[in-house]
């Protein structure tokens, strides 16, 4: 089981979703830093910004549940609670996550994609947390407000946005061409068989990524 040294995790919360205009399919997920001024952004696909979304905005109801509401179910009638999602590890762009969970005063860690972690924080009113080496590395400071009238609030929030979206742009655009386009010469046919073998394997973050590029061929 994983050992969590909590004096150096950070709290997050969600800022919201933003899609790329120049990326078909890429959406970044924003995280705030709740005692400081950074954004953390990650990138997701279409279905886990979906998920997400919907987890977000609560008047939001699909006829029939999607998989992290069927798993909320479920552990709500096993009395499971997740008690908190830590983004623990960052490689070559992609963040690594873990739930805690509770039954019966017993506590489990489990490994998770992050998108699917913070869904289920969502859905649980769970916290989120990440390292603070790893916000020293990923985070984004965007310029900070010194002193601004009443009169300028509303000027600065703008610009702020403004420059809170071109940083999110340009986060999105210089995600590495390699996974951006790396099935990009499969055939469909391949891309299908690649996804089965990649969950026989285990592989379910590159499982994550064959499925998102089928979905967008199927669009």
């Amino acid at each position: 089981m994983a050992i969590y040294i909590t004096m150096s995790l950070v709290r997050l919360t969600i800022k919201g979703i933003s899609y790329s205009h120049t990326q078909n399919g890429a959406y970044a997920l924003i995280l705030n830093e709740v005692e400081g001024d950074r954004k953390l952004p990650i990138v997701i696909g279409a279905f886990e910004a979906q998920a997400i979304a919907i987890a977000i905005e609560k008047d939001l109801n699909p006829p029939r549940p999607l998989t992290h509401d069927l798993f909320k179910t479920v552990c709500d009638r096993y009395a499971i609670v997740v008690k908190q999602v830590i983004i623990h590890k960052l490689v070559d762009g992609v963040f690594f996550s873990s739930i805690i969970s509770e039954r019966d005063g017993v506590e489990e860690i489990f490994d998770a994609r992050t998108s699917d972690a913070i869904s289920l924080a969502l859905r649980f009113d769970a916290p989120i947390f990440t390292y603070k080496n790893i916000l020293d590395k990923a985070g984004i400071y965007l310029h900070e407000q010194d002193m601004v009238d009443d009169d300028e609030n509303d000027d600065y929030e703008e610009e702020n946005e403004e420059s809170l979206n071109d940083v999110i742009e340009e986060f999105l655009n210089i995600v590495p061409d390699e996974k951006t386009n790396e099935f990009s010469k499969f055939t469909s046919q391949e891309l299908n068989d690649m996804l089965e073998l990649a969950i026989l394997n285990e592989d379910y973050e590159k499982a994550a990524r064959l499925r998102d590029e089928i979905s967008k061929r199927n669009l």
